[in-house]
Formats: C-alpha cells, structure tokens, sequence
C-alpha cells in the first residue's frame, strides 16, 4: 500500500556535485546511495531525498520539501551557524521575527539549497 511505502522526494539540480556538498556538509544528512544516472541519494527520516542532475531552471520557486522539527528556532539557530541563509517576509500574510513566521497552529522558516531550490523548515505547535 502507498500509505506505507517510503518516500523519496527528488529534487533537480544543476550541479550534482556540489548539491551534495550542500546537503551533507550544511544540512547534515547522510549520503546513502549514487544511482547509475549520477543521482545522489541522502537519508531522511523514514524517507530520501535524491539530487537528480536536471537543466538550469527545473528548480523550484515554491517550497519544494519541508524538514518537520521539534525546536525550529535551535534548528534555525544551528543552520546558520553552518552558513545557511534563511529568507525574511515582510508581506501582509506573511511576516517573519527572527526568520521565523507564525501560520495558525504551527511556525515555518525557510531558505535555499545551492541550486535554487526552495526549502523549509516548520515546526507543529501543541
């Protein structure tokens, strides 16, 4: 059953190579796997993410995977401190504090990998 298969979200990069540096040196994950297409796969959670090499422009604008945490602002906070930089909003339905914005029960961050593409942190609040 798809309810219980585990998921691996791909995400297309420009550079491979470097796209792997960023995961593995910046956001800590763990490589697992290179596919016979050059795919490099890092472990996360119970699912994957795969860096497949895709032309410039196949990234994407809108947030393209969201890393759920339990301490957003200590994964803020220790994210920068490994050179990530987050994004700030300063619009009428969305406005970040300290890189963080507040959406109903639950608070998100987010910031760029090396290619463009757009990624998230948020965190549940009880």
């Amino acid at each position: 059953m798809l309810t219980e298969s585990t998921i691996t979200t791909m995400l297309p990069v420009t550079d491979s190579e470097r796209a792997g540096h960023f995961y593995a040196d910046s956001l800590g994950l763990k490589q697992t796997g290179k596919g016979e297409d050059g795919t490099l796969y890092f472990a996360a959670g119970a699912g994957a993410i795969g860096l497949r090499t895709m032309p410039a422009g196949a990234q994407s604008e809108s947030t393209a995977l969201s890393f759920e945490v339990s301490d957003l602002p200590a994964e803020v906070k220790a994210l920068e401190n490994r050179g990530i930089r987050f994004q700030d909003f300063e619009l009428e339905d969305l406005k970040t504090v300290d890189h963080i914005a507040q959406l109903g029960n639950e608070r998100a961050a987010w910031f760029s990998d090396s290619e463009g593409n757009v990624l998230c942190l948020h965190e549940v609040l009880a």
